[in-house]
């Protein structure tokens, strides 16, 4: 390969026949040199991207329309380019070392061209630098994974406001109503909505929108070696993909690595003696505070203090640029204007200034050998996520990752509470030892799937996970004989819902003796393409949610909109299922639940006679210009049909978030036998965000299939660069 740049001694850079780049270098700062080169030229537009969305430059670079400046509003708001230089210091000198050699690699690339993208849009991406890197590690811990925790928290205080008594509320958010002043929260100005106010709440009387990881030990395997899969469900419906690979080949190990652009580091992947996967942990890490506010100034305790005042410009082109206007406190971001008397809301999310800790770790991955160092490796990670392990000599286990706040005893982490009083200031951070985290559990397997996992700590950091029907499935699914990798391939492909099974136990019953009534009720509750059962059911199940919630308070206007527009159905689920399988709620006033599931199903289209694969299909858009070229010009691909639901270990969610239809499916697929050599993987995509490139896409077909392509070390594929399984 011609690189115009100096490369460092000993580096080279070779595609395998998948498109994969193979990194061989002589130590680590090579490495770090190959990664950063390659993602540059495999993802430039990508990264110039979603580093533009970071520092919220989108309307000033690339688009200056109303959107895009909202975007910026958003990024401002966080401020997470904006406070870097601290981080930057916190370094120690390998990473710091490693990090700009990373650096180097892009910018190397950056020099020899730029994406044709941005040259039609006259911008020129500016050197790539450590507080980009910095940057991107606080989005991914952010963005679609804690947002989910703030948006169903400013949920809990709209559904007060809106009158939902204490009764129905401490069944949907258990444990969450603790000293709830719902007096002063009825006072809370509210800027921005879960629920716009175009939306109205109906509070009269009655009327009629993910990932798996497991890790097997040598003792459960069939092969007498530690077992791993990991299948994060991200956003599938872009292109390119989220997840790009990388295969770093070093004189004493190799590293076959999921990581993502403009991040310097493996974030999945395995070693030669270790491997490990990811899912997102559901962390309480994002609380809220009520300010009293007046004068420009907060109170605190007797007396008010100013609050600091940030402004920008985002500079909009071809436009006027906009001033915005931050005010913050210990508390986080006020969502508000202090000048206008009022009580408001500042909230803040824990790593918000992070990231060295983070990079620190990183580097300590790459001399990890056993679960136990990887325990206390990943444990540093200051964003939450659930990493499962396995290593050579059989051993597995988990970890959780992430600055859990030390609260108050009494706090819930659910509820804002008075911002003037210091009893509910956070006190630093838990340790990660007393996260949850296990080695060598007795069943000899551990599965994550989002599910609460509190029982494996010292302390209790979910207070809102997912259900845990993909957990149990996983589960019974690797019980029983000795397991090996193509059992984790009918996993990864397995639609059975468990959320489904068990409310068509108590529908069944009660199924009227009909067409659609006989269509349901043989239906095998799983989540096929060709299902129609499928279809019925979810149809059902949106009834379902109209009918147990909508009388009692929420109205059918929101929950169509909390269906069609925002995600609180998809992360949380859990709350809401636990209401609509349980025979004795509040929420069901004088009713009885087999009552309420026969008149939610009346109400499906007796007509809908659809596969699943026609209504759970989308379209995979190109980042940058989706929905704008042509059709012909190939830069968006599909429709392609998802199977899989929210409660299948093959997940398969679709829906409108922001005004944009958004997925939740398996982004990448991962499986690791750690008694042979390589990884076997798919991706939804391909290495290249070049349209032009045979590499757009190239596993996209393979990942479609359900197939794996096997990634091994350039010498270990007989003369040749690839091997397909």
């Amino acid at each position: 390969m011609k690189i115009k740049g100096t490369v460092p001694d000993g580096v080279t850079l070779t595609r395998d026949d998948y498109g994969v780049p193979h990194i061989q270098a002589g130590d680590l700062a090579g490495a770090y040199w190959g990664m950063g080169y390659a993602h540059a030229r495999d993802r430039a537009m990508q990264m110039g991207l979603m580093r533009l969305l970071g520092q919220g430059r989108v309307a000033e670079c690339l688009d200056g329309s109303t959107d895009s400046v909202e975007a910026d509003r958003f990024f401002r708001r966080m401020n997470w380019y904006g406070n870097t230089a601290a981080q930057v210091d916190a370094l120690t000198p390998e990473t710091k070392q490693l990090i700009d050699a990373y650096c180097a690699g892009v910018n190397v690339r950056f020099a020899e061209t730029r994406p044709w993208e941005f040259r039609a849009l006259g911008y020129r991406p500016e050197p790539w630098t450590v507080a980009d890197v910095l940057l991107m590690a606080r989005m991914t811990g952010y963005l679609t994974l804690a947002t989910s925790q703030a948006e169903i928290e400013r949920l809990f205080v709209e559904m007060i406001q809106a009158g939902v008594d204490d009764e129905r509320l401490g069944t949907l958010f258990p444990g969450c109503m603790q000293l709830l002043d719902r007096d002063l929260l009825q006072k809370v100005k509210l800027n921005e909505r879960v629920v716009p106010d175009s939306v109205k709440w109906n509070v009269g009387g009655p009327r009629m929108m993910a990932s798996n990881n497991w890790a097997v030990s040598a003792e459960r395997s069939a092969t007498g070696h530690a077992l791993l899969a990991n299948d994060p469900h991200l956003e599938v419906n872009r292109l390119p993909g989220v997840w790009v690979e990388q295969v770093i080949e070093l004189p004493d190990d190799t590293i076959f690595t999921a990581n993502m652009p403009g991040l310097a580091g493996p974030l999945v992947g395995r070693k030669d003696d270790l491997a490990w996967g990811a899912t997102y942990a559901f962390m309480d890490a994002v609380d809220s505070w009520i300010e009293d506010c007046r004068d420009g100034e907060f109170r605190r305790e007797d007396h008010f203090e100013p609050f600091t005042v940030r402004r920008e410009q985002i500079l909009v082109k071809k436009g006027e640029s906009v001033e915005v206007v931050f005010y913050e406190n210990l508390h986080g971001v006020l969502d508000g204007d202090p000048f206008v008397s009022g009580f408001y809301l500042a909230t803040r999310w824990a790593p918000s200034d992070s990231g060295a800790a983070t990079l620190n770790a990183v580097t300590d991955i790459w001399t990890a050998r056993t679960v136990e160092e990887a325990q206390e490796v990943f444990g540093r990670l200051e964003t939450a996520w659930n990493w499962v392990f396995a290593d050579s000599s059989g051993r597995i286990g988990y970890q959780m990752s992430g600055q859990l706040p030390i609260r108050d005893e009494e706090a819930t982490g659910c509820v804002p509470m008075p911002g003037w009083d210091p009893r509910w200031d956070w006190r630093g951070f838990v340790e990660p030892m007393d996260l949850p985290g296990v080695l060598d559990p007795p069943e000899g397997f551990i599965v994550t799937a989002n599910n609460d996992l509190n029982h494996l700590g010292a302390t209790d950091p979910i207070n809102m996970p997912m259900g845990d029907y993909r957990a149990r499935r996983i589960s019974g699914l690797l019980t029983g004989e000795p397991v090996d990798l193509e059992r984790f391939q009918r996993i990864h492909q397995d639609t059975y819902s468990l959320q489904a099974e068990e409310m068509m136990a108590i529908l069944t019953p009660v199924l009227p003796d009909s067409p659609i009534g006989e269509r349901l009720g043989s239906w095998d509750y799983r989540y096929e393409s060709d299902s129609k059962g499928a279809v019925l059911f979810e149809a059902f199940y949106r009834e379902l949610l109209v009918e147990m919630f909508a009388p009692a308070g929420m109205g059918q206007p929101v929950i169509d909109h909390l269906i069609d527009t925002t995600g609180v159905f998809i992360d949380f689920y859990r709350n809401f299922d636990h209401i609509l399988l349980s025979p004795e709620s509040p929420w069901l006033g004088d009713r009885e639940l087999s009552e309420v599931y026969r008149k939610a199903f009346d109400r499906v289209d007796p007509d809908e006679d659809r596969r699943w694969g026609d209504v759970n299909r989308v379209t995979l858009t190109h980042i940058l210009l989706g929905g704008k070229a042509p059709g012909w010009a190939g830069f968006d691909v599909g429709p392609i049909e998802i199977k899989g639901g929210r409660a299948t270990p093959h997940q398969g969610q679709i829906y409108e978030s922001a005004g944009r239809t958004t997925s939740f499916a398996p982004s990448l697929r991962l499986m690791v036998d750690m008694g042979q050599p390589g990884a076997q993987t798919a991706l939804a995509g391909g290495p290249s965000d070049r349209r032009f490139s045979k590499w757009y896409t190239s596993d996209l077909d393979r990942w479609q299939r359900g197939e794996y392509k096997t990634l091994r070390r350039l010498d270990e594929t007989g003369g040749e660069r690839g091997s397909t399984a």
